[in-house]
Formats: structure tokens, C-alpha cells, sequence
């Protein structure tokens, strides 16, 4: 498993390599995360100004309580709150992303295939309009699976010490495998599979997955590092699934 994990991680390092050595790549990458991240900064700054007010509308129960157990309590519910958001809004932020710059990506991806990993013979050209009505209904379905679990994840949240430990770490994994489901839409995309079949192959690799997915998810909370993180994953994404599906992962 940790053999699985670090390769993952090498997948990462691999993207970063790339786009470095191509500064076309990870500018063109850079393009739609920019309008993104613009984006997702902005409805987080309007969420910290109106966490208290939210805290306090979840946590209604807690009106009557003495006024330390009422703080302590609501300021937990603050922090799950904003970790529930960040972890629906990042996965928004690559959905949009991957849909406003679905021919950049796409290009991206062919270039790391054709270029780097012996092409594709059977790729199909896929339209933007294709590229992003496929993006918009599977991240409809993985924001859905992301919102249903942060909401056992959330409640879980009040548990005291495994709410603070454990509970971000599960949250990490469970946001960052959904996300190298995105990251890795296009190379499937352009083979004509879906994403039932993603979500099988990426499975049946979860420690290469996760030793992928868990970093780029991680360094792109960091603001404004997804300016860098997204084409670098990106690239990665397209290696990692190139790799699982020609069955090449060592």
C-alpha cells in the first residue's frame, strides 16, 4: 500500500515536471483555474464574514446553553462548516474549471499522450459542447456523493477528539478520491468510457489514486496555488489514467 501511495505521489511529481518543462501547458492550464479561483475566494470571504450568523442558525439547541458550551459548540460547527464547504467548493472549483477549459485540458491531455505515453489510436475527438455536458452531469453526481458524505462527516464532527483527528483525515481521503475522479475525466472521456467505468478502475488502484489525488487536493487549499497545482494535476491525472488503463502501473 505505501509502495501504491508514494508511486501516486511520483504521478503528481511527474504532471509538475512537465508543465514545467512546457511553459505553454501550464499556461494554458492556468487560464481557467485563474477565473475559477476568482471565484471560490470570493464566496469564501462571503462565508467568513457570515460564519457566526450560519454557526449559530445550525445549532438552534444550543441557544439555552451556558454561554462557554454554547461558544465551544458553535465554533466547532463554524469549522465543520467551512471544511464541508471547502471540500463541496474544491470539487466545484475543478468541475467548473474542467468544463470553462475543457479544450485546454483536452489539449493538455493529448499532448501528454500522444508526446509522452505513445498516443492513443483509439481516441475520439470530443467537442467542447460534448466535453462539457459530460463535466456538468458527472459532477453533478460526485458533488452529490461529496455533499452526502460531509454530512455524516459534519455531525461526526462534535465528537470530542475523534471529531478533530480522525474525522478531518477521513474527510481528506473521501474529497480527495473525488476528486482524482475528476482530474482523470478526459483520458476516459476521449476513449469513450464512462463514469462508472472511471470509478472502477480508479478503485481497483485506491492507494495510487490517493497517493495522487490526497497532495493535489491538499495543495490546492492553499490560495492561489491552484494556479499551479491544477495543470501540473492535470497532467498527472492524464499519466495516472493512462497508466491504470493500459495496466502499466509499477
Amino acid at each position: 500500500m505505501l509502495r501504491d501511495f508514494s508511486t501516486g505521489v511520483g504521478l503528481l511529481a511527474k504532471g509538475f515536471g512537465l508543465v514545467f518543462r512546457s511553459p505553454k501547458l501550464l499556461l494554458i492550464g492556468a487560464i481557467p483555474a485563474l477565473i475559477t479561483t476568482v471565484l471560490l475566494i470570493g464566496s469564501l470571504v462571503a462565508l467568513g464574514v457570515w460564519i457566526d450568523d450560519i454557526a449559530a442558525w445550525a445549532t438552534p439547541f444550543a441557544d439555552d446553553w451556558n454561554e462557554t458550551l454554547r461558544t465551544t459548540t458553535r465554533f466547532a460547527a463554524g469549522v465543520s462548516i467551512i471544511g464541508a464547504y471547502l471540500a463541496v467548493g474544491l470539487l466545484l472549483f475543478s468541475a467548473i474549471t474542467l468544463v470553462i477549459g475543457g479544450p485546454f485540458y483536452e489539449h493538455i491531455a493529448e499532448t501528454i499522450e500522444d508526446e509522452h505515453l505513445g498516443g492513443v489510436p483509439e481516441a475520439q475527438r470530443v467537442s467542447w459542447a460534448r466535453s462539457a455536458g459530460v463535466g456538468i452531469r458527472d459532477a453533478v453526481l460526485l458533488v452529490g456523493l461529496a455533499i452526502l458524505c460531509a454530512i455524516p462527516l459534519f455531525l461526526a464532527g462534535f465528537i470530542p477528539v475523534v471529531g478533530q483527528t480522525v474525522v478531518p483525515v477521513i474527510a481528506v481521503c473521501v474529497n480527495a478520491t473525488l476528486l482524482g475522479i475528476e482530474l482523470t475525466g478526459i483520458p476516459f472521456t476521449r476513449r469513450g468510457l464512462k463514469l462508472g467505468v472511471r470509478r472502477r478502475v480508479l478503485r481497483k488502484r485506491r492507494a495510487v489514486t490517493l497517493g495522487f489525488a490526497v497532495p493535489t487536493y491538499l495543495l490546492c487549499l492553499i490560495p492561489l496555488a491552484a494556479l499551479v497545482v491544477f495543470p501540473a494535476a492535470m497532467a498527472g491525472g492524464t499519466i495516472l489514467a493512462h497508466r491504470l488503463l493500459h495496466d502499466d502501473i509499477r
